[in-house]
This record gives C-alpha cells, sequence and structure tokens, in this order.
C-alpha cells in the first residue's frame, strides 16, 4: 500500500502542465479577437497583438515555479505595404510565362525563316513568281519575329517594372524569381 501511495504521489508530481498560446488584438471598431495562429491576425493588427499563454497546470497545490517565456514568433515576412511574397510571385508569374512563351515562340519563327532563306539561297527557280513567293513567306516569318521580339521586350520591361515596384516597397528581392 505504500509504494501504490508512493506511486500516486510520484505520478501526481510528474503530470504535464499544458499551455497554449493565444494571440489578441481590438480593431478599429473596438471588438476584440483572439487566435491560436499567428498568421491569422490580420497583417494592420500584428503591431499591437499581445501574448496570452495560458496553463493549465495540474490542481494540486503544486507550486510550478518555472518561467515561462512568450514564443519566439516567426513574423510573416511582408513589404511595407503588409504585401507577402505570394502577392509578388503571383504579379510577377505571369510575366515570366509570357517571357518564356515569347521567347520560346520567338526561337521557333528564327529557326524557321533561317530554314527558308537556306532553302531559298540554295533553289535556282525557274520562275520568278515561285522566288516572290518564298520572297513573301520570308518576310511573313520576319514579321511574327518582330511580334514575338515585341512581346518579349514587353515581358521583359514589366518585369523590370515590378523589380523597381518591389524594391521600393522594401520587399524581398527572392520573392520574384
Amino acid at each position: 500500500m505504500k509504494k501504490l501511495l508512493t506511486f500516486l504521489i510520484l505520478l501526481l508530481f510528474i503530470s504535464p502542465a499544458y499551455a497554449a498560446t493565444a494571440y489578441k488584438w481590438v480593431d478599429k471598431e473596438g471588438v476584440v479577437s483572439f487566435t491560436d495562429d499567428y498568421n491569422n491576425v490580420p497583417p494592420e493588427y500584428r503591431a499591437q497583438i499581445s501574448i496570452e499563454v495560458m496553463e493549465e497546470a495540474p490542481s494540486v497545490g503544486v507550486s510550478t515555479s518555472r518561467q515561462t517565456t512568450p514564443p519566439r514568433i516567426e513574423e510573416a515576412k511582408t513589404d511595407i505595404y503588409g504585401l507577402g511574397e505570394n502577392w509578388w510571385r503571383e504579379k510577377a508569374n505571369p510575366w515570366k510565362e509570357r517571357l518564356k512563351e515569347a521567347t520560346a515562340n520567338y526561337e521557333k519563327a528564327r529557326k524557321n525563316f533561317m530554314d527558308s532563306a537556306e532553302e531559298l539561297s540554295q533553289k535556282r527557280y525557274g520562275s520568278p513568281t515561285q522566288y516572290k513567293t518564298n520572297i513573301i513567306e520570308l518576310d511573313g516569318l520576319r514579321v511574327e519575329m518582330m511580334k514575338y521580339e515585341a512581346q518579349m521586350t514587353e515581358a521583359k520591361e514589366m518585369l523590370e517594372k515590378i523589380s523597381k515596384e518591389a524594391e521600393e516597397a522594401k520587399a524581398d528581392p527572392t520573392w520574384l524569381n
């Protein structure tokens, strides 16, 4: 019986204390809000949150003298306007895709142009009509290449503009990669 009583007392002192962290903020209308996930705190209220550690300790009268320090919060990275990595990536990615697509199309048109030009230089045409037809085809391929060059230029300019905007907003430059 003595061993059982000792075991129960020992078990009582060893039982864990449970703790939860709550983030509290007051919005502009005076509504007090709580959450247990820092990412659920609206960005405009993150500077004013208070952290509350709620413990559920054994109710035996045992004094737990451990000091609780607030958990280290890894802040969601944002720029000076509160815009995060996802926003910047969503803004840059469509232009990256356009640049990639325009570059691929330009390379195809360039290859076709070069192949047609080589073919034209090696052939001896009997009729001026055949020769003019091939020249018109080359002109069409040249116009197509110019169209893709313009698309590539536009995409590069937009990516440069987004990069400058990100720099002004103090966004992490790796977000645009």
